[in-house]
């Protein structure tokens, strides 16, 4: 079956390791997309409003499922919003306060916030993901619907923490890593691959005409559903095991010449 979608995970799949990908390449790539009928969609953990600056000529075309699937942009307009009941936000951010040397991001709709008590360090490196970012004393202050929860600490300390809070919190968020360092809690079911589907709902596509790259554990749904679905050569073993092919590495520009590929019909894409 030929591919009617695309998507494509950022951080270690699109982008490469300096944030940058080939816009001449890419540009050349999305005015064949748009002749042959293909969807072109960013499914990425970051912020809505941080990713749409990575493609400003097109942002009002392409299609965003944006904080894990936690909000969809598409035809320059909201699709679908999380929510997150503020009864457990509060027990999520006094669990979360507990732990020393994780820093929480709190993520809606409107932007991103972190606590007024949190270092520069961690406000400079969370506005690398977080173009919306604010300060805030009181999470009940804020004027947002939270969807979710992004978490930055040690790697090493990555598997112990997403264990206990999948105690802890009984169920009301689920714990995935997206590599680099940091952690996000989604609501449960409300990851990329159910913003994806939110979209082929609308736009009438099959799982098999879905062409995916990811590197990381949240991307495991995406690359699980999508019939043509790529890891990339620096991807974790777990997301190599997942994906039905693998692809070169983020700074190789690997997914732009698989999209070659597809668009030109070459195997596997027929």
């Amino acid at each position: 079956m030929s591919v009617k979608l695309i998507a494509v995970d950022m951080d270690g799949t699109f982008l490469s390791d300096n944030k940058s990908y080939n816009r001449a390449r890419f540009n050349l790539q999305y005015q064949q997309m748009q002749r042959q009928g293909i969807k072109f969609v960013v499914a990425s953990g970051n912020q809505f409003y941080q990713l749409t600056r990575f493609f400003p000529e097109i942002a009002s075309e392409i299609t965003f499922v944006a904080e894990n699937g936690a909000y969809v942009f598409s035809e320059n307009k909201p699709l679908f919003c999380g929510h997150i009941p503020f009864t457990d936000v509060r027990h999520i951010m006094a669990e979360l306060a507990q732990m020393e040397q994780v820093y929480t991001v709190v993520c809606g709709e409107q932007g991103a916030w972190l606590h007024h008590t949190a270092p520069d360090s961690v406000a400079a490196l969370m506005s690398r993901h977080y173009y919306r970012l604010q300060r805030y004393h009181d999470v009940a202050e804020l004027p947002d619907d939270i969807f979710k929860f992004a978490l930055t600490l040690d790697d090493s300390l990555i598997p112990q923490l997403s264990a206990h809070l999948g105690t802890v919190l009984n169920g009301s968020v689920t714990p995935v890593t997206s590599g680099f360092g940091f952690v996000d809690l989604i609501i449960p079911g409300v990851h990329k691959a159910n913003g994806l589907k939110i979209l082929q709902q609308h736009w009438d596509i099959d799982d098999a005409a879905m062409l995916a790259f990811g590197d990381s554990a949240n991307d495991k749904e995406m690359l699980t559903m999508a019939g043509y679905s790529f890891s990339m050569a620096n991807a974790s073993e777990e997301i190599k095991q997942v994906a039905r092919y693998q692809a070169g590495h983020n700074n190789e520009e690997a997914v732009l010449d698989i999209i070659d590929q597809a668009l030109e019909g070459c195997a596997p894409f027929y």
